[in-house]
C-alpha cells in the first residue's frame, strides 16, 4: 500500500511540475535549438527571428524564471497534497504504538480509510 501511495504522489508531482515548468522548457529549448553553436537548426524562425544574441537571451531567461516556477510548483503540490490528505496514507508496516496509541490503519481497511479524518486523539508532525 506505501508503494502504491508513494507512486501515486510521485505522479501528481510530475504533472505539476510538467505544467508548471511547461514555459522555462519551451523558452530553453527554441533557445538551445536555434543557437549557432548548439543545435543551429534550419528550421525558417531559426533563421528568420532567432540569431545568436537572442537564442542566448532565451536560454538566460528560461534559466532564470526557473527559480520561481520550481517554488509555485512545490507550494502547489503541498498543498495539493495536503487538501487529498496524501501524506497521511502513508502508513507503518507494523502496529506501531504512538505516544501509547495503536494505529487502526488495518482495521479501518487500509488505503480506503485514510480519505476519513484521523482520530483527533492522536497527533504526529508531518
Amino acid at each position: 500500500m506505501n508503494l502504491l501511495v508513494f507512486f501515486i504522489n510521485l505522479l501528481l508531482m510530475l504533472v505539476i511540475f510538467t505544467i508548471m515548468l511547461l514555459p522555462t522548457i519551451v523558452v530553453v529549448y527554441f533557445g538551445f535549438q536555434c543557437h549557432s553553436r548548439v543545435l543551429h537548426s534550419t528550421a525558417r524562425y531559426c533563421r528568420t527571428i532567432l540569431d545568436d544574441n537572442s537564442s542566448s537571451a532565451l536560454i538566460i531567461l528560461g534559466f532564470v524564471i526557473m527559480s520561481p516556477l520550481i517554488v509555485v510548483a512545490m507550494a502547489t503540490y503541498c498543498s495539493l497534497a495536503r487538501r487529498l490528505r496524501l501524506l497521511m496514507c502513508f502508513q507503518p508496516c507494523s502496529r506501531a504504538l504512538y505516544k501509547g496509541v495503536k494505529w487502526r490503519w488495518y482495521e479501518e481497511g487500509g488505503l480506503c480509510g485514510c480519505a476519513r479524518g484521523c482520530s483527533p486523539r492522536v497527533k504526529a508532525w508531518v
